[in-house]
């Protein structure tokens, strides 16, 4: 029954659409109608505003974070606890609250690792900025970053099941990003800080 309640919950919290709501709120375009079409906080940076970004990016990492974190003050255990932090990456990324169509996980993946350790949401943050900032594209920080966790997710913290959420999670991260590794790959990826709607 943890099981069960614990994925609800970080279902429902995931399909929260932070990106969506930050837009409404500052006026801006619906992230979803322009750029990479992804409500995300990489495509709400594209409209020009980085504190709307800023703050989709702390929403979106919150998500996963306080999904595992109300799982545990409830009673449930470890496995119950990462099984919320899954239900709340997958409700970004498939949340009823968009048609099932939402965004590529990146950030609410970086909550529930910081649920699980606060050195593996760092190490693998670490690993996001360092890409990001030598080749400009958010796509291949977050394949990088994804490829690399569930290792140093075995290595900091050597339990199975943590291992296993966090696979999990990256796998269905680098299958979202298909289409941006199509694009790195024929050169027609655009970089962080690139044209902005209307421009």
């Amino acid at each position: 029954m943890n099981l069960l309640v614990s994925a609800v919950l970080g279902y429902l919290l995931g399909s929260v659409p932070f990106a969506v709501i930050v837009s409404r709120a500052f006026r801006l375009a619906d992230p979803r109608s322009f750029g990479s079409g992804n409500p995300g906080a990489t495509n709400v940076l594209r409209s020009g505003n980085k504190f709307a970004a800023i703050l989709t990016l702390i929403g979106d990492a919150a998500k996963g974070w306080l999904a595992m974190a109300i799982a545990i003050k409830l009673g449930a255990g470890d496995t119950a606890a990462g099984v919320a932090g899954l239900a709340a990456f997958l409700g970004h990324v498939f949340p009823f609250t968009l048609g099932f169509k939402g965004g590529k996980g990146v950030a609410t993946a970086l909550g529930v690792l910081l649920g699980f350790s606060g050195a593996l949401a760092g190490i693998t943050a670490a690993i996001w900025l360092a890409v990001a900032a030598l080749s400009r594209y958010s796509s291949l920080a977050a394949l990088a970053a994804a490829a690399a966790a569930p290792f140093v997710a075995a290595w900091l913290l050597g339990k199975t099941e943590v291992t296993a959420v966090v696979a999990v999670m990256c796998a269905v991260l680098i299958y979202r990003h298909k289409s941006n590794i199509r694009k790195l790959l024929d050169g027609s990826e655009g970089r962080i800080g690139g044209r902005k709607p209307g421009r």
